[in-house]
């Protein structure tokens, strides 16, 4: 289970007596962040500001939250020195405001939600891994965790305090927030940045266009069933030494069970190479959840030394990135396999290289590891 964390605001009874600026904090570092209910009615946010600036208090951003009945106007604040949670909270209601929550925030969050929104994005299509960290900096919330979609209770919602976030693959993300409930607006926010995640994914796994050393075009595209005649064409046009470094055993005469499997792994994809009708390569991604992801390449031997494997190795590479890994690896030489006389792991390290990727090393007749 993977989960996004960080420090837990108190609840606003227990920590109103804490002043601002308290136990040698530095006062001009100290920043709150407030909701405040109010009637839509003008000049109401003026009184609210007269009020914080007779406090000592600095008002350094404002975001007006829409809800049924009025408004909800979060408020960022740098409070007076020596000023009190619940000094503040008594305060603000002698303007007929009540004031739902009160909570540390940090100088970073001053941002506003089109730009929060535009952060988490960047941060989540850059490194999906992070992904949990980047909705709940975008709710904001206190805690982002990673579950199993089946273990997730979307029903339950604690008032509002808990939200689930279907990802697909069978995850979900189940955000929690102590201080205040999520709104409507900050989670179609963070249902947009998965919908976008999601659109991302389809068209990295949609085809692309590669160009050969010799100027050729190819199609990356991902193998389908329908492609089984021409995989099957493929082997035949093999040398007996690339199957060998392929396979580690010279297959024969290759069943189509096998060809189907190759075209679509029960724990992973495939992505094949087309120039014209004609499959001249074919590579496999093994994302088997728990393990660490493995690829194997095919080349026609007429289209080596052409670019086709950089090329398909740099598409299954961005595939693995965009699932999340950060290191992909050959599977592990089958039983009984044979030793060629030069090395396939030298050949794709060349490869990876040629791809602009990083080579990892490798145990000792082990898997090549390569870092994305």
């Amino acid at each position: 289970m993977n989960t996004s964390r960080k420090p837990l605001p108190a609840r606003q009874e227990t920590v109103r007596a804490s002043p601002a600026g308290a136990a040698g904090e530095d006062p001009a570092a100290v920043t709150w962040r407030l909701r405040i209910r109010m009637d839509d009615r003008p000049g109401t946010l003026a009184r609210v500001a007269i009020r914080l600036a007779d406090l000592g208090c600095n008002i350094l951003a404002v975001n007006v939250l829409p809800v049924p009945g009025g408004v909800l106007d979060e408020l960022v604040v740098r409070p007076g020195a020596g000023l009190l949670r619940d000094d503040l909270v008594t305060a603000l209601g002698h303007e007929d405001c009540a004031c739902l929550a009160v909570t540390d925030a940090e100088v970073r969050e001053l941002v506003d939600a089109p730009t929060a929104s535009l952060v988490a994005a960047t941060r989540a299509v850059d490194a999906p891994d992070e992904l949990a960290d980047a909705v709940r900096d975008l709710l904001p919330a206190d805690v982002v965790t990673v579950v199993p979609v089946d273990e997730a209770a979307p029903g339950r919602d604690e008032s509002g305090h808990r939200a689930v976030l279907p990802v697909g693959d069978g995850r979900a993300l189940v955000a929690r927030r102590r201080w205040a409930p999520f709104l409507g607006q900050e989670l179609a926010r963070a249902e947009a940045l998965l919908a976008l995640l999601a659109a991302v994914r389809t068209n990295l796994a949609g085809p692309a266009v590669a160009t050969c050393d010799d100027g050729a075009a190819l199609v990356l595209r991902e193998g389908t069933l329908a492609d089984t005649d021409a995989v099957a064409l493929l082997h035949e046009n093999c040398s007996a030494d690339t199957l060998r470094h392929r396979y580690g055993t010279e297959p024969g005469s290759v069943p189509r069970r096998m060809i189907r499997g190759l075209l679509g792994p029960p724990h992973g994809r495939s992505v094949v190479a087309v120039c014209g009708r004609e499959i001249v390569a074919l590579g496999q991604l093994i994302t088997t959840r728990g393990r660490p992801a493995e690829f194997t390449l095919l080349v026609e031997d007429g289209w080596q030394c052409n670019g086709v494997g950089t090329a398909l190795l740099r598409r299954i590479a961005a595939l693995a990135a965009s699932d999340g890994y950060r290191e992909i690896r050959t599977p592990p030489a089958p039983h009984g396999a044979t030793t060629p006389e030069v090395s396939p792991h030298a050949e794709i390290a060349r490869v990876a290289e040629r791809a602009g990727l990083s080579p990892a090393g490798r145990d000792q007749d082990g898997p090549l590891r390569i870092a994305l």
